[in-house]
Formats: structure tokens, sequence, C-alpha cells
């Protein structure tokens, strides 16, 4: 199943794409989170689209669409997964998972307009498999037990701030991650048993002209063993995001210049949709131009 969050911000309506119609899915749930996903919720949806008891969702396709996931209770990111953005970031492949955290307020609409911070000047662009946990995770006994604990994929732009990440970090990252809107989520949360998880091409481009081509089978460290290794050292909770590196091709490796105000960037995961920024000045910028 594809769910997806459709409407304004704050005010997104719970749906289930099904050969391109979206179904409204408020009867069965107020919204797509972990209440949801760890409950009888998606059981409910198979239940309801067999029987035929959903209804479609009025003007669906002229409808914003939001992040597919309400606002998890943590979004934890696994850095250098993919051995030549290892290369690409001056650094050895990682030996053990390299984890961080984006604050939860970064996750957007996939297709929502993003602000370049005040003050930044390497704004970057990182395709990412996200996955959505559904069950709690901790201290699982061996990544074969990862996939219960997932409730679908999601394709991620893990926005990065590159000078804010390495250069006033004080040693850690989240200072370049977790700026407004720096991290676009959806269009959908595909269910497993749709998504060749380990298998799956994953592509950037900025202003059309291509940036990242790869697979998650380039992976380092592979999804199940991410959710493995990380139930060693913190609970996941449901609905929480887990966002599992990125590929080669980013602005950091120094082949392609940084975002700025006025660029676009779009990004694809096989299965998953495609998403499309608009970046922009932040706010306050705005107005002194004005």
């Amino acid at each position: 199943m594809k769910f997806a969050r459709l409407g304004p911000i704050g005010q997104e309506t719970p749906t289930v794409l099904v050969d391109g119609t979206y179904f409204d899915l408020t009867t069965i749930t107020a919204d797509i989170d972990g209440a949801f996903l760890a409950g009888t919720g998606p059981t409910a949806v198979r239940a309801a689209l067999a029987a035929g008891s959903l209804p479609s969702l009025h003007d669906a396709q002229a409808l914003r669409i939001g992040a597919p996931i309400a606002r998890p209770s943590a979004v934890i990111c696994i850095g250098m997964n993919y051995a030549a953005h290892a290369a690409e970031s001056g650094s050895l492949p990682p030996e053990i998972p390299i984890m961080f955290l984006k604050t939860p307020n970064t996750v957007v609409g996939p297709n929502d307009t993003v602000e370049i911070p005040r003050t930044s000047t390497k704004t970057d662009w990182e395709v990412e498999l996200g996955v959505v946990i559904s069950r709690r995770a901790s201290y699982l006994a061996s990544p074969a037990d990862s996939l219960g604990h997932i409730a679908g994929f999601v394709t991620a732009n893990d926005l990065s701030e590159r000078d804010f990440q390495m250069s006033v970090s004080g040693g850690q990252w989240s200072k370049g991650k977790c700026a407004p809107g720096f991290n676009p989520t959806g269009p959908w949360l595909v269910t497993p048993d749709e998504v060749d998880y380990q298998n799956l091409s994953l592509r950037s481009w900025v202003n059309g002209e291509p940036r990242q081509d790869s697979t998650t089978a380039d992976q380092i460290f592979s999804v199940d063993y991410v959710i493995w290794h990380l139930s060693q050292y913190l609970t996941l909770e449901p609905g929480d995001l887990v966002l599992t590196g990125t590929p080669e091709g980013v602005a950091l490796s120094g082949r392609f210049p940084y975002l700025q105000a006025g660029d676009t960037c779009e990004i694809e995961i096989e299965g998953l949709g495609r998403q499309r920024q608009e970046f922009v000045p932040t706010s306050i910028e705005r107005r002194q131009h004005e």
C-alpha cells in the first residue's frame, strides 16, 4: 500500500493511493502516525479497500502533498553508508554505522519550498532511503528481526549545510542538519510488501542536471543491519524515521556548486516517488529586500 497525507500544512488528510486514486482514511484514523502504524490501522485499511467502503478524496490531485507520516518522535540518520560517498567526503568507509540526529520539525512535504539558512554558503542535497518504524524496536536479537519492525519506506532528502556541519559543529554534525525544512519526505509511505528495499535506484538532479545515480545495493550497512544496530543503543518508536545514508554525487565532493536561492532540486527513489524543492532566501532576508 501507498499511504499519503494531502492538504494544507497542519490540516493534512490521511489517504491511501490505489491505481491513481486517493482514498480518504479519516473513517479509520485521524492521521498516519505511530499509533496507526503500530496498531490495526494498516489491516483495517486493507479490509476497507477489499470491501470497497473507502470514499475517494475530492480534488486530491490539486492538493498539497504533505510528508506521508505525521511528525515523528525522532529522526535518526546514518552517515557515509555508501563507500563512494565516504571517499568523496575524504573519509574511509566506516567500520560501524555512524549515527546523527535531525530534529523532527525538519520533516516537511516532498515539494515544499525550502529556505536557504541565513549565512549559509554550503547547502547540499542528499537523496536517501527512509525507513519508518511500525513497532517499538529495542535490543533486537538479530538483523533478521528488523523487517518485523518496519512500517514502510519513503523517499527523503537529507539536506545539509556543510559549513555548519563541519566548521562550527564542535565535533557533531547536527548543526548542519536541522534547519527548517531540511528533511523533505515522501510523497508516499510504501509498505514493505511492495518494496525490494535492498535493490532500489536513487537519483537526484539540480536545475535539471543529473547529480546522484546509485542503488541501495551499494550500501555498506544494509537496512536490516542498521535497524538492528540502532536498537542496541536506543529505542525506536512507532512512527520514527530512520535515514540510511546517501550515495556519491553531492556538492561536498567539490564537483558541483552548492544550492542557492532560485535553484531547484529533484530526487527520486524507485517505487517510492519523486520530490521537487525550490530554494529561496530566509523570510527575514526576503523582508529586508522588500
